[in-house]
C-alpha cells in the first residue's frame, strides 16, 4: 500500500505524523431545518476539503487526485459534475473539456461553439461525447504552472466512480471520506435534455445516501436549482457566493432552503493589507448555516501581499474567523493549518 509519504515524496520531502479524528458520524444528522446545521457540525477544527481532489498535485478530477486528497487528510472529496450525451454524469470542473484532456488530440474535428449561461465559449463539450467515448480520454493538467508529469496518465471518473472510491477508501482507512459534488451550468443541462439532478440523487440512493445524515453536501452557484433540490432531497445543500452584500435577512432567508453558504474567501477578508474581516460568519451561525470558504491555493501568486508567502498564514485565518470548512487546492497543507498533520 502507498503510504502518505510515499504519495508526498514526489511533491515535498516531508516527515509527517497523522491525527485525523473520525469527523463524521451519525451526529451530524440534520434531518429538518427546525435544527441549526452548525449545531450538528465538529465545531473545533474546520473540515478539510479537497477542492477537485488534491488538485496542486494531480490532474484536477481524477481518482488520483481523490486519493492523494484522502492521504494528505481531506474529510471531503469534491467532484464538480456535468453530463455526457447519454445522460451519465461524469467529474469535470467544466463541461467544456478541451483545457483538461486530450480531446483535441483524438476527436479534432468535434470542437464547436456553445452559449453556456450566456457566455458564448468554443471547445469540445460533455453532452457531445458518450462515456465510451469520454473514457477514451486522459486527463491533464489544466494551469501551466504546476507540474504536467501526471498528463495522459488518469481516465476521467463517472459520479459513480467517485462515490465507490471514497466509500473504499473510507473502509481502508478506518474513517468516513465524504463527498461534496457541486451542479456545474444545472439550467443549462436541463435545457438540453440532459438534467443533472435525477441522476446525481438516484446515484446518491442507490448507496444509501440521498439521506440528512449522509457525508455529503451539494453545491451550486444556482438558487433556483437548490430550491428544487430541497423539495427532493434532506441531503445537506451549500448556497456557493462569490460577490455580493450578505446582510442578516439574506442569510436568514437562505437558512430556509439550504444548509449552508460556500463563500470566495474574500467575502470574509479583502486581499488588502489593511481590510478588516465583515460579519458574515457570525451572522451566518446565528441564522444556523454553515460556512465554508473556497479555495486556498499554495502557490505565491494566489495569496494577498499580507500572508508574505506563507500559505498556511491564510488557511490560519480563515479557522480564526470561525469557518466550519476550507476547499483546498492542496488537502496537506490545509490539514497542517488546522492541526491534524505535523510536519
Amino acid at each position: 500500500m502507498t503510504t502518505l509519504l510515499d504519495a508526498l515524496r514526489p511533491v515535498r520531502s516531508l516527515r509527517v505524523a497523522i491525527t485525523v479524528p473520525l469527523l463524521l458520524s451519525g451526529a451530524l444528522a440534520t434531518g429538518c431545518r427546525a435544527v441549526p446545521a452548525r449545531a450538528l457540525m465538529p465545531t473545533t477544527r474546520p473540515l478539510v476539503i479537497a477542492h477537485r481532489g488534491a488538485s496542486a498535485h494531480r490532474p484536477e478530477h481524477t481518482l488520483a487526485a481523490y486519493t492523494l486528497a484522502v492521504q494528505m487528510g481531506a474529510d471531503f472529496i469534491e467532484p464538480d459534475l456535468v453530463s455526457t450525451k447519454d445522460g451519465v454524469l461524469v467529474a469535470r470542473h467544466e463541461n467544456e473539456i478541451g483545457g483538461t484532456t486530450d480531446v483535441a488530440d483524438k476527436f479534432p474535428s468535434r470542437r464547436t461553439r456553445k452559449v453556456v449561461d450566456g457566455d458564448t465559449i468554443q471547445g469540445w463539450f460533455t453532452e457531445d461525447f458518450t462515456l465510451a467515448e469520454l473514457r477514451t480520454l486522459r486527463a491533464r493538467e489544466r494551469l501551466p504552472f504546476r507540474s504536467h508529469a501526471y498528463d495522459g496518465q488518469y481516465g476521467i471518473p463517472t459520479f459513480d466512480d467517485v462515490l465507490a472510491l471514497a466509500d473504499s477508501l473510507g473502509r481502508a482507512r478506518g474513517r468516513v471520506v465524504g463527498v461534496y459534488p457541486e451542479t456545474k451550468h444545472p439550467t443549462y443541462h436541463r435545457a438540453i435534455g440532459l438534467p443533472l439532478e435525477p441522476t446525481l440523487l438516484a446515484s446518491l440512493t442507490a448507496r444509501g445516501m440521498n439521506r440528512a445524515n449522509a457525508p455529503v453536501f451539494i453545491q451550486s452557484f444556482e438558487l433556483a436549482n437548490l430550491k428544487a433540490l430541497r423539495g427532493q432531497t434532506s441531503v445537506r445543500l451549500i448556497y456557493l457566493l462569490d460577490r455580493g452584500a450578505l446582510t442578516p435577512e439574506r442569510l436568514r432567508e437562505i437558512a430556509t432552503f439550504a444548509n449552508g453558504i460556500g463563500v470566495n474567501t474574500r467575502m470574509l477578508v479583502g486581499a488588502d493589507s489593511s481590510a478588516v474581516p465583515t460579519t458574515i460568519v457570525q451572522d451566518a451561525h446565528a441564522a444556523g448555516l454553515l460556512v465554508h470558504v473556497w479555495t486556498l491555493r499554495p502557490e505565491p501568486m494566489f495569496l494577498p501581499k499580507r500572508y508574505r508567502g506563507d500559505a498556511l498564514a491564510e488557511v490560519r485565518e480563515m479557522i480564526a474567523l470561525g469557518v466550519d470548512g476550507i476547499f483546498g487546492d492542496d488537502p496537506f497543507l490545509v490539514a497542517e493549518g488546522t492541526g491534524r498533520i505535523r510536519r
